[in-house]
């Protein structure tokens, strides 16, 4: 490949070509009577478009497989390739539907599962002290927008030892249908999931650019609430953290919906490769990192890999 001015953002093109892009239904042509929520949760739908989350999944079939292509301008102004395989670090399906699955259940690798009522109790307890200094009148509480506890998962596998996203997806379904069958305005605001994006190979193959071994960490929120202009009432920005980055990024693509991540953590990043000067990429990544450990501490959760990037 020819010379390239490195006038634009490397890591403004990781995000761009790895945020899944997925199609948007209508919500008006359903009816409210088939949704299995509160009148206020309706109410904030009304007119908005949704996801099925089988589509979102599809998203990640080839790129499971081969990996996605970021293009990417070097130091030296050569372009390449680097090709980036998705994993799934973790997921949280908080739902609004009374389902008889809907019991909690931990999924770890390597661990065993943890209860029910003790998984329970340790993801409900910094929202009950939320709501204790909340407006018993308010119709968008902490509570009612965390639902229940579909689905929880947390890799904590090597990465030598994950299986592609797609296949961890098929895996977990078999005892959590709603993992593909699921809307997005059946589950909460709270339901989120984060995809671990690992360097395989770059074309043309380079052995001494330094930054192509660095690792990524997106997070992204499903649910249809953030399709909308505002977070909704009771979902301020310093309780969920960075909400309006979420909305903002929400970018509709003709029918579709781009899924774009609310918070990043990188691993293995040196260099000035993915810190272009002209370019607000410092900002960027201290501003989405700050997001997603806000996210995490706010729900209790303990990332694995978050944990990891973070400490190396």
């Amino acid at each position: 490949m020819g010379d390239i001015r490195r006038n634009r953002s490397n890591l403004e093109s990781f995000i761009a070509h790895t945020t899944p892009v997925v199609p948007a239904y209508p919500l008006k042509k359903l009816q409210a009577s088939t949704l299995d929520l509160n009148s206020s949760c309706i109410q904030s739908f009304h007119d908005k478009e949704y996801i099925i989350l089988r589509d979102l999944w599809d998203t990640f079939t080839e790129s499971s497989a081969y990996g996605v292509g970021v293009p990417i301008i070097l130091d030296n102004c050569k372009s390449v390739v680097q090709y980036y395989v998705p994993y799934l670090s973790a997921i949280q399906l908080y739902t609004y539907k009374s389902l008889a699955a809907s019991s909690i259940l931990q999924e770890e690798s390597e661990t065993e599962s943890l209860s029910d009522d003790s998984e329970s109790e340790k993801l409900s307890r910094p929202w009950d002290a939320v709501s204790e200094d909340s407006d018993q009148n308010d119709s968008w509480s902490p509570r009612e927008l965390l639902g229940k506890l579909y689905l929880q998962y947390i890799e904590y596998a090597s990465p030598y030892r994950r299986i592609p996203l797609i296949d961890k997806v098929h895996e977990l379904s078999l005892n959590y249908p709603g993992l593909t069958s699921f809307k997005s305005m059946d589950i909460s605001p709270a339901s989120w999931i984060s995809i671990a994006w690992y360097p395989i190979y770059q074309i043309p193959t380079c052995t001494n650019a330094k930054d192509l071994s660095t690792c990524f960490l997106t997070y992204h929120t499903i649910s249809a609430s953030f399709q909308d202009s505002t977070a909704p009432e009771g979902m301020a920005k310093d309780s969920f953290g960075a909400t309006e980055d979420i909305v903002r990024n929400q970018k509709r693509v003709s029918k579709c919906l781009s899924i774009s991540p609310f918070g990043l953590a990188t691993y293995k990043m040196q260099g000035s490769l993915w810190r272009n000067p002209q370019a607000s990429d410092d900002d960027t990544i201290s501003s989405l990192y700050i997001a997603a450990y806000s996210w995490l501490k706010q729900l209790g959760v303990d990332h694995h890999d978050f944990d990891f990037f973070a400490t190396h």
